[in-house]
């Protein structure tokens, strides 16, 4: 069976510490072809380039900011204390541009990309700008960043967000798929980019091993089986099937980058809930959500 799952060094690809999908990535992945995601960890004053080919791209600080040239022009991105500090500024260059990221103090930083055709203008989309979402409620609430979604940026295939689960919540719940274009659902891979860190107040020791949890589970006759234990550096490949829930165990936070894309006509994210556990979405209306929301910086 294809591998679905790449803990933290299994992915790396010269100066990047993940490389999978992408046009330059050395790493094949069978059955995979829709999404692709780099991230690199760049010292004080390095840099990344990426050619100019036809793949969007969409530039977001993971911890600490970085300078962003898009065919000559310079982009300033504000970034963040960490992925758990609210959202960071974030660049989507188009198709067909060569890019270069850099940064002064150093930090990390991930690139989601996706092959693409149309294209649209290189846009920078401010942590300001950023659409805040409280999604669920109860221990099922997270937080999520719709800075790539169809209703925040114009782009031609992908839907980029990220989300945040406080310690002892389960996200991406109830269990749903997009693994078929029909009436109510879009055909689309998913990748899961996954950091972890000790809750504050949570009273951990020094060398506690911040984890979390992800399932994947087959929705028809092709087989997918993940439980995967998550931690910071780690990716799930969703290409089908009911995925679901992405936990956070007690006492950790979980953050993830989520990158979709399909071969369907129309870029939107519609999705069908597994029908053993969709009635979970009826108990929200009758709960607050998380107070531990918002992450801020």
């Amino acid at each position: 069976m294809t591998n679905w799952v790449y803990p933290l060094g299994t992915a790396a690809d010269g100066k990047w510490d993940i490389s999978l999908g992408t046009s330059d990535s050395s790493i094949t992945v069978d059955g995979w072809s829709h999404t692709g995601l780099k991230v690199a960890t760049l010292a004080a004053g390095a840099a990344v380039e990426l050619p100019a080919t036809n793949e969007e791209r969409i530039v977001v600080p993971l911890n600490g900011s970085f300078t962003v040239t898009v065919d000559g022009q310079d982009y300033p991105l504000q970034g963040r204390e960490s992925v758990f500090h609210g959202p960071s500024d974030v660049l989507y260059s188009g198709i067909s541009r060569a890019v270069t990221i850099s940064t002064s103090d150093g930090g990390r930083v991930a690139v989601a990309t996706a092959p693409a055709a149309a294209e649209y203008p290189t846009r920078l989309v401010t942590a300001a700008e950023a659409p805040v979402e409280l999604r669920g409620a109860g221990n099922c609430s997270r937080q999520v960043h719709n800075f790539g979604t169809p209703a925040a940026l114009e782009a031609d295939r992908f839907i980029v967000c990220e989300v945040i689960t406080p310690a002892g919540n389960w996200s991406s719940y109830p269990p749903h798929k997009h693994d078929e274009e029909k009436d109510g659902e879009t055909q689309l891979e998913e990748i899961y980019y996954f950091e972890t860190r000790v809750a504050a107040g949570s009273g951990a020791p020094a060398d506690a091993d911040a984890i979390g949890y992800q399932r994947v589970y087959a929705s028809d006759d092709r087989p997918i089986d993940v439980s995967a234990e998550v931690r910071t550096g780690d990716v799930v490949l969703v290409p089908y099937g009911w995925h679901g829930p992405a936990m956070a165990a007690p006492g950790y936070d979980l953050y993830y980058l989520n990158v979709m894309a399909g071969p369907g006509p129309v870029r939107e994210w519609l999705i069908s809930d597994d029908p053993h556990h969709g009635w979970v979405r009826q108990t929200w209306d009758g709960q607050d959500i998380d107070p531990r929301l918002p992450f801020g910086a």
